[in-house]
């Protein structure tokens, strides 16, 4: 039995992020669909154009490569069925696009930037294996970072424990209470801010 069969991971598509790291290029950040974990891929320009237009429903002036694919697709009755990633080598990862056409079932071998890109465009599935999410994956903790940072931030402003929070934090805990119109609680974090000031010239 293959991997495949074995260990299927059904992925989202999370979002693209500008790469610093690499002149041109974009992060495209597939989801664990049932999970925390993100798979972070490294993709040119053009697919994370191609991506892009379809995440925010936008038609270009003229077909993208990617919309004459699918219009190829429907058009000659072949039908995407899934895609799946399945390999990563040298940080260059490789997927597989599976097709069926009458009855008969036809794979592909494609970059993971294209056939996401198709996908996204036909309404098709994309999946990966658990190795690969274990070799490349990575778990995004922000949303629970934030959280806790922000109860802080809320202890710092309610029961004004100052002692032991940062500058920074003393800056958002007021910030956080300007926005709420916590007018006097403010004027006390900024006293404590300006007296720390003061003690440091």
């Amino acid at each position: 039995m293959s991997e495949k069969e074995i260990s299927r991971i059904l992925m989202t598509v999370w979002g693209l992020s500008y790469s610093r790291m690499k002149s041109g290029a974009y992060i495209l950040i597939l989801a664990e669909a049932s999970g925390d974990r993100r798979l972070p891929i490294i993709i040119g320009s053009s697919e994370a154009q191609a991506i892009s237009f379809s995440l925010e429903k936008k038609t270009p002036p003229r077909p993208l490569t990617h919309d004459l694919m699918a219009s190829m697709c429907h058009a000659f009755g072949l039908e995407l069925k899934e895609v799946f990633i399945s390999d990563c080598v040298e940080d260059v990862f490789y997927a597989e696009l599976y097709f069926e056409h009458r009855g008969e079932q036809i794979t592909l071998g494609s970059r993971t930037s294209d056939a996401v890109a198709l996908a996204l465009r036909v309404g098709a599935p994309i999946y990966t294996t658990e190795s690969m999410l274990r070799k490349r994956g990575m778990v995004f903790e922000e949303t629970e970072q934030r959280g806790r940072q922000q109860m802080r931030i809320k202890k710092i402003r309610d029961e004004e424990t100052w002692e032991d929070a940062s500058d920074e934090e003393l800056q958002a805990a007021l910030q956080k209470a300007v926005e709420h119109e916590e007018y006097e609680q403010a004027s006390l974090i900024r006293d404590e801010l300006k007296k720390r000031k003061e003690t440091k010239s």
